[in-house]
């Protein structure tokens, strides 16, 4: 039953699943170290997002979070925030992720999904995350801060160092950070002197609580969106073609009616649950489920888990099925304050690419075991070798 999530590699276990059903039916709340726990549920995960007051971000979410160790500078970060200046410096975007800010996307997005996959020729074979996960996400975000003519393999890099680094020592991981870094502090100090229409500019000449953002702040805020508005959505969109591929009834049934791909969309958040698990520190002696926590305790909320949670979703929890009711909800956002600010950027780019999948190729295969990525943040493949206009077995 021992599930260590702070072991690179834990959320790709040939029994992780297994491991995590263990978990919410014998020790809900675990303890792994004296000051380390985790928390399986469904509901116990919501209460503990909705609690900053007794569970706080501002000392580490990320599973191995520098700031838990060493300090750290994390000022811009909105991950790391606390009320109340999550609230304000949230604000300074949030019109801009709405459902409603988003909308006048959708051309725009399309044009990119269709670009990404006619680029793949009839019949091809090719590895899925290559040629449509990773660069379809990663130009979305870039052309919102305002850098969508760099190259975008530069971003895949950039983002995966990112991803890797609280989990390893590798000078190569930190020297891909610095180059991400680099570049965006060239782009920052343009926008200083030569403002555009586009987010980078936004944050360069914002004001919170009455101070100007500094540069690191502002840099880190970019960090913030590029590496989240590329990762979730592409594990997302890979985890989607792959479950599709497994599910070939489901997929000819979104195939014949599009306006069920909304819902396939949250089913397919449920079920991949891009990023697996985040943390909060306890800022007093409190007790879940009647498991004691002492004050500065780390708590790790374990997504994919409350997502599979039968006292949540029922029977059927552990099967991928579109026609799932939404309600209730899936964690695979967060919950709470620090509710992903790219939710709804996020659904609306799954919606059009698996509009645009399914109207192009119809049918699809794996060709092989996709490569997994071995990190404590995210559940997600590296490759996906796909044929398109093949029906599995």
């Amino acid at each position: 039953m021992i599930l260590d999530p702070r072991i690179p590699g834990t959320f790709t276990a040939p029994d992780y699943f297994e491991r995590l059903a263990e978990l919410r039916a014998a020790a809900p709340v675990h303890q792994l170290d004296d000051d380390v726990f985790t928390v399986a549920r469904y509901q116990e995960v919501r209460a503990i997002s909705r609690n900053p007051a007794d569970f706080c971000s501002s000392r580490g979410v990320l599973v191995n979070d520098p700031l838990r160790f060493a300090p750290a500078d994390m000022s811009g970060s909105v991950l790391h925030m606390d009320p109340p200046n999550h609230a304000a410096y949230r604000k300074l975007v949030n019109r801009e992720f709405t459902p409603r800010g988003v909308v006048g996307l959708e051309a725009r997005i399309r044009e990119l999904a269709v670009e990404v996959l006619d680029a793949i020729a009839p019949e091809d074979a090719g590895d899925f995350v290559e040629a449509v996960a990773a660069p379809f996400p990663v130009q979305v975000i870039a052309e919102l801060l305002g850098v969508g003519d760099a190259d975008r393999s530069d971003f895949r890099r950039w983002s995966d160092a990112m991803i890797e680094a609280p989990d390893t020592t590798d000078p190569a991981v930190f020297a891909l950070a610095g180059e991400l870094w680099r570049f965006l502090d060239e782009q920052l100090q343009e926008r200083a002197v030569t403002p555009r229409d586009d987010l980078m500019s936004t944050l360069v000449h914002a004001e919170v609580q009455g101070h100007r953002l500094t540069h690191a702040e502002a840099r880190m805020f970019c960090v913030s969106l590029l590496v989240a508005g590329n990762e979730t959505t592409r594990h997302l969109i890979s985890g989607a073609a792959l479950a599709l591929a497994e599910h070939p009834d489901q997929r000819r049934a979104l195939a014949q009616d599009a306006s069920a791909i909304p819902a396939a969309v949250e089913e397919s958040l449920r079920w991949v649950t891009p990023i697996q698990a985040f943390g909060r520190t306890a800022t007093r002696d409190v007790e879940v489920l009647d498991v004691a926590i002492p004050a500065d305790a780390f708590v790790i909320m374990l997504y994919a888990s409350a997502n599979r949670d039968e006292a949540a979703f029922g029977p059927t929890a552990d099967r991928f099925d579109v026609t799932r009711p939404t309600d209730p909800p899936h964690l695979a956002f967060g919950f709470g304050e620090h509710l992903c600010l790219g939710a709804a950027l996020a659904r609306l780019e799954a919606r059009v690419l698996l509009e645009e999948l399914l109207a192009r190729w119809g049918t699809w295969g794996v060709e092989c075991e996709p490569t997994w990525t071995a990190s404590t943040l995210v559940r997600g493949m590296s490759e996906l070798p796909v044929r398109r206009g093949r029906i599995p077995g």
